[in-house]
C-alpha cells in the first residue's frame, strides 16, 4: 500500500501543556510536555519536550524554556513548527519518508486564523495533508461516546489552556462552548494566592504539583493539607509554609466557578430533547482537569447531573484523533477540511 510507505497517518493532540502523538497501527506512541528550551544567544534550540520542562526555573539567563502553545493556540509559530516536526522525526525514524497524512487536534473556539496556523505548521513539519479535528469531538469519540447516534452525548475537556464543553448528537456538535480558562489558570491562581497570603513566590512546577496532589474542587474524607516551599517576597531567602485542603481550594474557587459557569451556559443552550438524554447519561469530562480531586463531586452538586470521569481522561481527546485515523472513511465527515492554497 502506497500510505504505508509514505509514512504512516498519524493524528497529535497539539495541547498547551502536553503534546501526545499516535500512528495509526501502533497506538500513542509519544506524550511529552510542549515546552522548547532556547538558546537566546545563537537562536538554537537546547531541548525540546519532557527534558525542556525539567529545565523551567532552572536555566542560566541565556537559557529560555518557551510554551510555544499559550490557551490552546499558537502563540509562537515557528518554536510550534519545530517541536511539531522534532516529534514527527522522532516518531518516524526512516526520515526519509516521513510524509504522513496528520490529523490535528484544536480548540473549538479557534478562529479559521488560528486553524489556518496550525495547519501550516503540520505541512511545515512534513505531513503530505492535514485534517483537524475539535477537541470536544475527539474527546467523544476516544471516551467512547456514541456520537453518531440521535442521543445527545456532553464532554467536558478541562486541559492546560482551555475548557471545552459541547453536546455531540449525530455526528455532530449541536451547542458547544469553549473558554480559555482550565488548568494554567489553575496554577496561576495557586501562585498568586501564595504570594497573596503568605508573601511567599511559587514557581511554576511547584504550584502544578500541588494542585496534582492534594488540590480538591470539594470536600472529601481524610483530606490533608500541603507543605509548600518558595521564596520570600521580604527578605528573599527560602521559607516553608502549611497550605490547609480549605486554603488550596479559596485559591482556586475563581477560575473554578468560571468552568463550571461554562458547562452550566452549555446546558442552557442544549435542545429539551438532548438535555433529557443528559440527564439519563449524564456529564462526561475529560483532560487533565478532570483528574482534580473531587471535580466530579463539585459538578454533580452544581448542575444536579450524573457526572462520569472518562476512563483514561488524559488520552481521550488524542485517542479519539487516533479512531479518525485508524476509520479514516467512516469518521471523515467529523473533520474540518479546508484545501491547502
Amino acid at each position: 500500500m502506497v500510505g504505508s510507505l509514505v509514512g504512516r497517518d498519524m493524528a497529535v493532540d497539539l495541547g498547551t501543556a502536553n503534546t501526545l502523538v499516535y500512528v495509526r497501527g501502533r497506538g500513542v506512541v509519544l506524550n511529552e510536555p510542549s515546552v522548547v528550551a532556547v538558546n537566546t544567544d545563537t537562536g538554537g534550540i537546547v531541548a525540546i519536550g519532557a527534558e525542556a520542562k525539567r529545565m523551567i526555573g532552572r536555566t542560566p539567563s541565556n537559557i529560555r524554556p518557551v510554551r510555544p502553545l499559550r490557551d490552546g493556540v499558537i502563540a509562537d509559530f515557528e518554536m510550534t513548527e519545530r517541536m511539531l516536526r522534532y516529534f514527527i522525526r522522532k516518531v518516524h525514524r526512516r526520515r526519509g519518508f516521513a510524509k504522513p497524512r496528520l490529523v490535528v487536534c484544536v480548540p473549538s473556539g479557534t478562529t479559521g486564523v488560528e486553524q489556518r496556523a496550525v495547519k501550516d505548521a503540520g505541512y511545515q513539519a512534513g505531513a503530505r495533508k492535514v485534517y483537524i479535528i475539535e477537541e470536544p469531538m475527539a474527546a467523544a469519540i476516544g471516551a467512547g461516546l456514541p456520537i453518531h447516534e440521535p442521543t445527545g452525548n456532553m464532554v467536558v475537556d478541562i486541559g492546560g489552556g482551555t475548557t471545552e464543553v459541547a453536546v455531540i448528537s449525530m455526528g455532530g456538535v449541536v451547542a458547544s462552548l469553549s473558554i480559555r480558562v482550565a488548568g494554567d489558570e489553575l496554577d496561576e491562581a495557586i501562585i498568586s494566592y501564595v504570594k497573596r497570603e503568605y508573601g511567599l513566590m511559587l514557581g511554576e512546577r511547584s504550584a502544578e504539583e500541588i494542585k496534582r496532589t492534594v488540590g480538591s474542587a470539594f470536600p472529601y474524607p481524610d483530606e490533608h493539607g500541603a507543605e509548600i516551599r518558595g521564596r520570600d517576597i521580604v527578605t528573599g531567602l527560602p521559607r516553608t509554609v502549611m497550605l490547609s485542603p480549605e486554603a488550596l481550594r479559596q485559591a482556586i474557587d475563581e477560575p473554578l466557578n468560571q468552568i463550571i459557569e461554562a458547562v452550566k451556559q452549555c446546558l442552557d443552550r442544549t435542545p429539551p430533547e438532548l438535555a433529557g438524554d443528559l440527564m439519563d447519561r449524564g456529564i462526561v469530562l475529560t483532560g487533565g482537569g478532570a483528574l482534580l480531586h473531587g471535580l466530579d463531586e463539585r459538578l454533580r452538586h452544581e448542575t444536579g447531573m450524573p457526572i462520569v470521569v472518562a476512563e483514561s481522561p488524559l488520552d481521550c481527546v488524542v485517542l479519539g484523533s487516533g479512531k479518525c485515523v485508524e476509520e479514516f472513511d467512516v469518521l471523515q465527515q467529523v473533520l474540518i477540511t479546508q484545501r491547502r492554497s
